[in-house]
């Protein structure tokens, strides 16, 4: 018969050293992400003094201005351009790699390594090489085009050329996510319905995309979330007295702005709630479709 002291004594030590090893995760999620929510909302009812001191309650009128701001509204309808276009096509294509990674080849480990290198580089590096490739007298897409496109001054293309940077840099992570994904799917799968005679194409819809639904939805959430948030590729890509500027900024870009250039942090942190709402919604009815189309084994 086991010792009840024993035993009580071993869940009190297993419960001691599971708080001491989660402890350092709570109190960065505390510190870093759950205080700073709510002391965005608190700072959004507030006119915001120097280095955060004087600070004056002055209700709604933050939201009230910021609803009537017509800057907001169109950095709100860049941010959803820019999401639209980089969510979808960073998602599609780097599924199709993965797929085509995930097999046997030669070179494969090479190949895997050049889609990820975007990721490890630096931002600025990577707004340095693309200003060059979209640049309109010298640019190498206007070289190989044989056109002479503004596409980052241009306010009606600008937004979309931003996104293909953004494409490009986020793809080799999508795809990383996308492999370790393909891998928990058992080959028997394939084997039974390559002996029935299902193509290629078959096998991708009716085997690959179900099984790898949860690693599809996740994808999709983090973009979602992460396109909507795109700020340094604007900041770096697109200068001050760019004409394209209002065309392309966004709400973080806005809420940049606001809080750190012309110091008025609670009108900046009043559009950083209105982001803040707008993700929830996004998520709650990604959470509430995803029941449809998601298969968990």
């Amino acid at each position: 018969m086991a010792n009840p002291k024993k035993g009580t004594s071993q869940e009190r030590n297993e419960f001691v050293w599971g708080w001491i090893f989660i402890l350092p995760t709570m109190i960065g999620l505390i510190v870093l992400n759950i205080y700073p929510i709510f002391k965005t909302i608190y700072e959004s009812f507030f006119k915001t003094g120097d280095f955060g001191r004087g600070n004056i309650f002055i209700g709604v009128e933050n939201y009230t201005k910021m609803f009537g701001d017509g800057e907001v509204w169109q950095a709100l309808i860049n941010t959803f351009k820019y999401a639209i276009v980089e969510v979808p096509f960073s998602i599609i294509i780097s599924l199709v790699l993965a797929v085509l990674l995930n097999r046997k080849m030669k070179g494969r480990a090479v190949y895997r390594t050049i889609f990820f290198l975007p990721m490890v580089a630096a931002p600025a590096a990577i707004a340095m090489v693309w200003r060059w490739l979209f640049n309109a007298e010298f640019g190498l897409l206007n070289h190989i085009f044989g056109t002479k496109t503004n596409w980052v001054s241009d306010p009606k293309i600008a937004i979309f050329a931003i996104a293909v940077i953004g494409i490009w840099s986020i793809i080799g992570y999508n795809m990383v996510l996308f492999i370790s994904g393909l891998q928990e799917i058992p080959g028997d799968y394939y084997e039974a319905a390559s002996i029935d005679g299902a193509t290629g194409i078959k096998q991708f819809w009716h085997i690959t995309c179900p099984l790898l639904s949860p690693t599809i939805f996740f994808v999709m959430i983090t973009r979602v979330i992460g396109g909507l948030q795109v700020f340094d590729l604007i900041y770096m890509v697109i200068d001050r007295n760019n004409p394209a500027l209002k065309k392309t900024q966004s709400l973080v870009y806005l809420f940049y702005q606001n809080s750190f250039v012309e110091n008025n942090k609670g009108y900046g942190s009043t559009i950083v709630v209105l982001l803040l709402a707008i993700i929830m919604v996004i998520t709650v009815f990604q959470m509430w479709g995803q029941k449809k189309w998601v298969h968990y084994s």
